[in-house]
């Protein structure tokens, strides 16, 4: 070959090579705006993380906050209260106009009320989604976990219905900075009960039922128990159960040859379902009382008839902004809503408040205005003690005749 048609086929070759290479580079794809989540994406599991991530504006000019809540596992009614109450609480701030001038964006993750599917949910919305702030949990034993990673990566956390006192404390008893509930706590929970029973039920002997592994459920009885016996009251017998448990024969046995006045049972109304239908059975006549985990629409008010329990509101309270919500959150989805639905409606509301008060998406100052926040809520005015607890009233009901009946609210 002549070096001049070496030279020609040589030029050829690298010229393919150079548009080959150049047609192999991708293109960059338009940016296009992110919509306002409408509906829980189905959650999945991420690692645990040991670092924050740096803070992220949200993608295309939306304010994301995450929402944790039990959609699967033994208390589903409650998450579904919860997720319902929160979308109605950001669509009202959205068609105002949203938060900063942006839209509010939900993530919703499934935390199923236990203690790792919450720290897998939290590490996930902060890690990939880039959330600095969550409503959740409504379950002590999954927001405990939580608020331990929030207090690590200054995100701020407001639980809808956690009332047991160690959520927002650090180990030393000091406060912990970025975590909040909009929730009672168990000692006044506790202790509210534990007066009424004496007081207007005149019972003077209790027996005590409990779930020694669930944060909640034990947290609720010793303060029930403290109250009770300074009051006058006298303890006839104590039991433990887990959350598995599905037969009580042989506690209820105990109770029976005990025959006390009332049976305190502080649990889910999944437990007290089962507890209380068993009790009839065996023919035990006392009135149960618990907690506001009794509230859901699952709550069997035939096994329960006749007991009584503390909650954070009703829906027969008369004052306006309560009967407002009633009114919305049954035309949006056809039923009364629960406590740990209008618990994650005021919890949200505070929480967008109180970014909008910040005048910035910052965590550090967002946590410092909602600790000096006042909110005129559906649960109460709420404002929060140097625990970063809610100072607000308890609400007394009666299950009675398949209903649930509204007797008195209690204030701190």
């Amino acid at each position: 070959m002549s070096k001049k048609m070496l030279l020609v086929t040589t030029l050829v070759i690298v010229a393919s090579l150079i548009l080959g290479a150049c047609a192999s580079q991708p293109t960059a794809a338009p940016a296009t705006e992110a919509p306002m989540a409408t509906e829980a994406p189905v959650a999945t599991e991420a690692p645990v993380a040991t670092e924050a991530p740096a803070a992220t504006e949200a993608a295309a000019g939306t304010l994301k906050i995450a929402l944790l809540a039990p959609l699967s596992g033994a208390v589903p009614t409650f998450g579904t209260s919860a997720r319902n109450a929160a979308m109605l609480a950001i669509k009202e701030w959205n068609e105002k106009g949203g938060v900063l001038g942006r839209q509010v964006e939900m993530i919703v993750e499934d935390s199923q009320c236990e203690a790792d599917p919450a720290v897998n949910a939290m590490n996930k919305v902060i890690d990939q989604d880039g959330v600095k702030f969550v409503v959740g949990e409504m379950c002590s034993k999954a927001s405990i976990p939580m608020s331990e990673i929030a207090e690590q990566k200054h995100i701020v956390q407001i639980s809808m219905g956690a009332t047991n006192a160690q959520l927002t404390l650090n180990p030393d008893g000091s406060t912990k900075q970025y975590v909040f509930r909009a929730c009672f706590i168990d000692p006044f929970q506790g202790t509210v009960g534990a007066k009424f029973v004496l007081n207007n039920l005149k019972a003077t002997k209790a027996f005590i039922l409990y779930d020694q592994g669930n944060d909640y459920v034990r947290g609720l009885a010793e303060a029930f128990e403290k109250a009770f016996t300074e009051g006058g009251g006298q303890v006839v017998g104590k039991e433990t159960y887990t959350s598995q448990d599905t037969d009580f024969s042989a506690i209820l046995a105990k109770v029976a040859e005990a025959q006390p006045d009332i049976v305190y049972l502080p649990d889910y109304y999944n437990i007290v379902n089962l507890v209380t239908a068993q009790a009839k059975e065996k023919g035990i006549t006392a009135p149960f009382v618990g907690g506001d985990g009794w509230d859901s629409a699952d709550l069997d008010k035939t096994a329960a008839d006749g007991g009584y329990f503390t909650n954070h509101y009703s829906p027969d309270d008369t004052r306006p902004i309560v009967q407002e919500w009633v009114k919305n959150y049954q035309t949006a989805y056809g039923y009364v809503p629960d406590a740990q639905g209008t618990l994650t409606y005021d919890a949200t509301n505070m929480l967008l408040a109180a970014i909008q008060n910040a005048g910035v998406d910052d965590p550090d100052k967002v946590k410092d205005a909602l600790a000096v926040i006042k909110w005129e809520g559906v649960t109460g005015t709420l404002t929060f003690d140097q625990f970063h607890n809610p100072i607000k009233s308890a609400a007394i009901l009666q299950v009675k005749d398949g209903k649930v009946i509204y007797l008195d609210t209690v204030a701190p």
